[in-house]
């Protein structure tokens, strides 16, 4: 669990360090790409400005313009004129550069030519510079194709040496910005462009030492991210698995018959709570199985009881001790029917706990039966002097329901029965029936010894018992109310059950009026 956490965790990251290094390198190009536009932007108008105010293109200035604080010192610098030819380049030799200004500072610190006839008093001279002199502008005119007043030809960019030279600048958009430089009217006077030396991004070293850092830390944080997470994986994978590995133990002890085994674990949290529900199925498993084992040595008694008193009488009467009359004969019969109610009782659990027990559904009048098996039962209960009543309490209301009379009957003697059985001489029992829009209530109420709280809830399981010896004695098994619960059920009902010790127990049947498809 901890390697699934783990595995899990370092996926989480790698995903998270791969979609931010994309989104995070795709914006970071954008910027650096617009801190380039901005500085190109500045740029041209600088350009723009001097070209202004020299009246044409200046290599000297050009050059001091790439030089300028303004432009990074590793930013190249193009810079066109309106016809496309190149005025300076970065990736010019350094060398050829600095000859072109040179040879421009030149021409500034000569005087113009001119050709001057001098006349001397009595004579003429000729002067020693028979011819003029031609100069080159320091300055590319805004007009490369006029004349200046001393008849020279104006300065020509193709002029130059320097510029036969190759330009190495690249020549992707992506890897280089292009801005026009215009003048204060808005003419078009060349084109400025500009890119980083040795990056085909736009990152300058500044730009790619920051995002290298931030990378860095990137991986740093990742790598801290992964620890952390392995760490708390190791941990939380110990917290989950310590809990489950204890159920498992205690399971194993279970399986191997120790059903006194618990796991003791106790909280709020889902795994606590598994190990509480899991230790209370245990505890209910270890009374069912003592319930069937108590089952057992009951069946085994209550079987032995009435198979050994009818062996002894027929040995008797086989051997002559007894006579074989009717007294004796009546014995052996006594012993075997309360032998095949035994075994009618077993069968009849069996039937109701697997649904296979036969029903015939049928509209009856719930107070009228229910009437008539007080009737029945009355002498029953005046043998063993207690007092049984029937009460209507429908209030005029009808109360018929669609049951099997039958399985319903069988029902109500079963609690009549326990009430029977532990009420004291004296003592009353009182059966009611009551009905409301969707169900009838059949109610059995005594005056007996009660049950206690802990025992409400296992009262409707297999082979329990309130009082086990009693119950022996009276010949009971302990099924009668398991078998009532499943008869209810079959028709969709309930049954509920209130108690307080020495104050008796009233038992309340809830029959739907109109039975369900199953």
């Amino acid at each position: 669990m901890a390697f699934s956490f783990a595995l899990t965790s370092l996926l989480t990251v790698a995903i998270l360090v791969s979609v931010v290094t994309v989104v995070w390198g795709g914006a970071f190009s954008e910027y650096t790409r617009a801190n380039v536009e901005e500085i190109a932007r500045l740029t041209s108008e600088r350009l723009s400005a001097g070209y202004e105010e020299r009246g044409g293109w200046s290599i000297s200035f050009l050059a001091n313009v790439a030089s300028s604080s303004s432009v990074s010192d590793d930013i190249g610098m193009q810079v066109l004129d309106a016809d496309g030819t190149i005025l300076y380049d970065d990736t010019w030799p350094a060398a050829s550069v600095a000859a072109e200004i040179r040879r421009e500072e030149k021409a500034q610190s000569e005087p113009a030519g001119s050709t001057e006839d001098a006349s001397v008093s009595g004579g003429s001279a000729a002067s020693d510079a028979a011819g003029t002199s031609t100069e080159e502008s320091s300055v590319i005119p805004a007009d490369s194709g006029s004349t200046d007043t001393s008849g020279a030809p104006a300065y020509s960019s193709a002029d130059s040496g320097a510029h036969a030279l190759a330009s190495k600048a690249p020549t992707d958009p992506v890897e280089a910005v292009s801005r026009a430089i215009t003048t204060s009217d808005g003419k078009e006077i060349g084109t400025l462009r500009m890119w980083v030396l040795g990056s085909d991004a736009l990152l300058t070293k500044a730009d790619t030492a920051f995002r290298g850092k931030t990378f860095n830390a990137m991986a740093i944080s990742a790598l801290v991210a992964v620890i952390i997470s392995l760490v708390i994986g190791f941990l939380v994978s110990r917290m989950l698995t310590n809990p489950i590995r204890r159920i498992t133990s205690t399971a194993k002890q279970i399986r191997d018959g120790d059903l006194t085994a618990r796991t003791g674990m106790k909280g709020d949290d889902e795994i606590d709570q598994l190990g509480e529900t899991f230790d209370e199925m245990t505890q209910s498993l270890e009374k069912d199985l003592k319930h069937e084992r108590r089952l057992t040595s009951d069946v085994a008694h209550e079987l032995r009881t009435p198979l050994m008193a009818m062996l002894a009488t027929v040995e008797a009467m086989q051997d002559g001790v007894y006579p074989t009359d009717s007294d004796h004969l009546e014995t052996v019969a006594s012993e075997t029917r309360r032998l095949a109610r035994l075994v009618q009782q077993m069968l009849d659990l069996s039937r109701m706990e697997n649904k296979t027990a036969p029903m015939s559904i049928e509209r009856v009048d719930v107070v009228s039966l229910a009437r008539t098996i007080v009737s029945s039962q009355h002498q029953l209960f005046h043998d063993r002097d207690l007092h049984l009543r029937f009460t209507d309490e429908t209030q005029g209301r009808g109360a018929t329901a669609e049951i099997d009379p039958d399985m319903i009957t069988q029902a109500m003697i079963n609690i009549m029965s326990n009430a029977m059985r532990y009420t004291p001489e004296d003592g009353w029992v009182l059966v009611s029936v009551e009905a409301d829009r969707k169900n009838v209530l059949i109610k059995v109420s005594d005056t007996g010894i009660g049950i206690a709280k802990e025992d409400l809830s296992r009262i409707f399981g297999r082979f329990w018992r309130a009082d086990a010896s009693r119950a022996r004695e009276a010949g009971g098994l302990g099924v009668g109310l398991a078998v009532t619960k499943g008869i209810v059920e079959r028709h969709h009902g309930f049954i509920s059950v209130e108690s307080e010790l020495g104050h008796g127990t009233t038992f309340t049947i809830h029959l739907p009026r109109e039975q369900a498809e199953d």
